[in-house]
């Protein structure tokens, strides 16, 4: 676990043995179970998580309907709202697939930042880098067809097709069950002419 997470920042920043130790002192790495509830709407928490192994989801529940908006896999990162409004969360996140995690919070950050400023420019980075690519997928998602999006997301993130339950999948296209499974069936025949 330690050695995914260390390749990972490696790509950003380079790592003395005391600054590895202070990351593995830290207790952060967690295994957890596919079906696992990591926040629930109304709670509050302090907790940020980064996928090491796995896939976690975030969604609201809308007229008592799960309303998928996100999918989180290896090296990507979830601070939900509540860890830095402290107000409640408005929406759930849990694990698609059994996995393995980060868990830090605000005070671990202050923490390592203070020992190691090198990981406020890692943190920035991945920041901005987070920030563009949320924008371009909103942009997308907001100017998209459900099959221009569901064609996007096989060719940026073919993965969630093989991992994600459908019925989460549709709902991330913003389409029922049934019409991803006719758009499916679309493309499918379109690609075998």
């Amino acid at each position: 676990m330690q050695d995914i997470l260390f390749n990972f920042i490696s790509n950003y920043i380079s790592l003395t043995e005391d600054e590895r130790k202070a990351i593995v002192s830290l207790d952060i790495f967690r295994s957890v179970k596919k079906g696992t509830t990591l926040l629930k709407e109304g709670q509050k928490s302090q907790d940020c998580y980064f996928v090491l192994k796995g896939c976690i989801r975030k969604y609201y529940m809308v007229d008592d309907e799960e309303k998928t908006t996100a999918f989180f896999t290896e090296m990507e990162e979830l601070t939900p709202h509540c860890v830095k409004n402290n107000d409640p969360s408005e929406y759930f996140v849990s694990c698609v697939e059994d996995t393995i995690l980060t868990v830090a919070n605000p005070d671990m950050e202050v923490e390592i930042f203070t020992k190691f400023p090198k990981f406020q420019i890692m943190c920035r980075i991945l920041l901005e880098e987070l920030l563009a690519k949320q924008q371009i997928d909103f942009d997308e998602f907001k100017t998209s067809s459900p099959e221009q999006r569901y064609l996007n997301l096989l060719q940026k993130r073919p993965d969630l097709i093989q991992r994600v339950p459908q019925h989460q999948l549709a709902s991330y296209l913003g389409i029922k069950p049934q019409s991803l499974s006719r758009l499916r069936a679309r493309i499918s025949k379109k690609s075998e002419r």
